[in-house]
């Protein structure tokens, strides 16, 4: 049975391991390389990103990477900035994938949200099609929003009282 934990990535053979990460196919037009997310939160450090490895025992299996608590004023200045609190990538590497690492990360991912300020909503957003991971966030809690931010459909997780361990009813 997996088990998703994550760990921060501080040195630098954590951060080659997690470069050695790779999509699965026919994932390649809605997920980036393992280097353009890192240069993505680099790019766009106003969205508070906040990364990790995701690890099964001693096993790395993926990265995960929030926005963590965005300022209402850096939302407020722009439409294609999504948050407090978004689910910004989720990559399982691909020897991994349909093992049940990726809603154990979610559920590690709402656990973190839920304890910090404002952390009621979890939202992250995608485009639909062919190898979208989009019926995997639905599966899992999610719902859509109507709101299109950067072209994709934003969706939401409700991590309120009385909500699941993925969102949804208790």
């Amino acid at each position: 049975m997996a088990t998703a934990g994550l760990r921060d990535i501080v040195t630098e053979d954590e951060y080659e391991a997690v470069m050695a990460l790779r999509r699965g196919a026919g994932r390649e037009g809605y997920l980036g390389t393992m280097m353009s997310h890192f240069e993505d939160a680099v790019a766009a450090a106003v969205a508070c990103p906040r990364y990790w490895s995701v690890h099964d025992g001693d096993r790395l299996v993926g990265y995960v990477m929030i926005s963590d608590g965005i300022p209402q004023d850096v939302l407020d200045a722009n439409d294609d900035i999504v948050g407090p609190y978004y689910l910004w990538r989720l990559l399982i590497d691909r020897r991994h994938q349909f093992k049940g690492y990726g809603g154990d990360t979610l559920d590690a991912i709402a656990t973190y949200v839920r304890i910090r300020p404002g952390g009621d909503v979890l939202l992250t957003s995608c485009r639909g099609g062919e190898g979208s991971p989009m019926a995997f966030y639905l599966g899992d809690g999610f719902v859509k929003t109507c709101r299109i931010a950067d072209g994709e459909e934003v969706l939401a997780l409700d991590l309120g009282p009385g909500s699941g361990p993925n969102g949804g009813p208790g």
